[in-house]
């Protein structure tokens, strides 16, 4: 859907601008899509992102705020002919009848995150933009579906790429610590940099307005760039009472959600040919048209995550989950990755005692393991070893 933009009061009076994109940058930094002159317009002021519910307005920590109708905003929809005050001028905003196809794109990859699907294509559009600007992204997706990649790439390709990118995640930190090294050493590792709040849904009630007060003073207290993912649906969260609705809406400034691998079944021989290169250099390599005809026909719970642990296994055993094989989808997703994980695992264990002789003290020296956790590995999935 094409839209314009045209300022009526400011500085920059008369400039008009139309797009056909699904985000747009209003401030004053260079890289917006309308760079106004105001002073009292900040860097980065506000974002208009296209959503199947409208036109959502989302003020980015502006210093003067942004207004509709002369009410201050932090989210809005806004329909054609609305007018925006943003710092100190006027702007009108009109959707125009004319609608155009997207264009596609000219890559199919942004950093480490690859795709060639619509949904891909969609989000690899927006990467670059998010990337020059500073504003807060919360990544949603299912586990396995590479919101870490998606928050570095947007790290290593915007002003801060020479600054810390740091990774506190919450789902695997000591809910005691957590206040500690939150607030304390990881926040103060990031500074001038990235902080990446992996599982921000994990975060406790009690410690949601401290880094509420942290987000609204950042600029003031320590200068860093905050991008958060979940698993969990945060707005089923808000509604259930365990997430602060006023830290949802601040994190959720742009909001990403990474599709599951079932819905992008065509990026599985991108994804494919992306890790072949990097997987285990020093095994013997499986021919890559070898890799893409034995790939297994799945409904992939564990994501691209799954998909690389299964081209792995492939190019190190030379082995395949059998290519019929499926998981129900009455399961829970927990009980599905469980399924892939011990799968996996013992094929793994019994190809790694078929290659040392049966020898258990040889084989836990070769995975690099513990001769005590490899046993009991051993009996849990009931592999044989011959002697030791």
């Amino acid at each position: 859907m094409r839209f314009k933009f045209r300022v009526l009061e400011g500085p920059d009076h008369g400039v008009e601008i139309s797009a056909a994109s699904d985000l747009f940058l209003i401030g004053s930094a260079e890289g917006s899509h309308l760079r106004l002159t105001d002073p009292a317009v900040s860097p980065h002021h506000c974002a208009i992102m296209v959503t199947p519910k409208g036109f959502l307005v989302r003020d980015l920590g502006s210093s003067r705020g942004t207004e509709i109708g002369n009410v201050r905003v932090e989210s809005a929809y806004i329909s054609s002919g609305a007018v925006m005050a943003v710092g100190g001028s006027s702007i009108y905003f009109e959707v125009l009848a004319e609608v155009q196809e997207e264009p596609a794109l000219v890559s199919d990859r942004f950093g480490d995150v690859v795709g060639q699907s619509p949904a891909m294509r969609r989000i690899l559009g927006l990467l670059p933009r998010l990337a020059a600007c500073d504003c807060t992204v919360l990544v949603e997706g299912e586990t396995g579906t590479g919101k870490g990649l998606v928050a570095e790439a947007i790290h290593q390709h915007g002003p801060r790429a020479d600054a810390p990118f740091v990774v506190a995640d919450l789902g695997a930190m000591p809910k005691n610590l957590m206040e500690v090294e939150l607030f304390g050493q990881v926040f103060e590792a990031a500074r001038g940099g990235t902080v990446f709040l992996d599982e921000i849904g994990e975060l406790p009630l009690e410690l949601q307005p401290k880094l509420l007060r942290v987000l609204d003073k950042r600029k003031l207290a320590i200068d860093l760039r905050v991008i958060a993912a979940t698993s969990r649906n945060l707005r089923e969260e808000v509604q259930k009472g365990t997430f602060r609705a006023d830290l949802y809406h601040r994190l959720n400034t742009v909001n990403l959600r990474i599709p599951p691998l079932r819905e992008r079944l065509e990026d599985i021989p991108l994804l494919v040919a992306h890790f072949y290169p990097r997987l285990n250099p020093k095994a013997d390599r499986v021919p890559l048209a070898n890799l893409l005809a034995a790939i297994p026909r799945s409904e992939w719970p564990g994501n691209v995550r799954e998909l690389r642990c299964t081209v792995e296994r492939a190019m190190l055993l030379g082995d395949f989950p059998a290519s019929g094989e499926r998981y129900e989808k009455a399961l829970s997703f927990r009980e599905a990755k469980s399924k892939v994980v011990e799968s996996w695992e013992r094929g793994y264990l019994r190809e790694l005692i078929r290659r040392n002789g049966g020898n258990v003290s040889r084989a836990a020296r070769t995975a690099k393991m513990n001769r005590n956790h490899l046993t009991a590995l051993l009996k849990r999935y009931r592999v044989v070893a011959t002697n030791d």
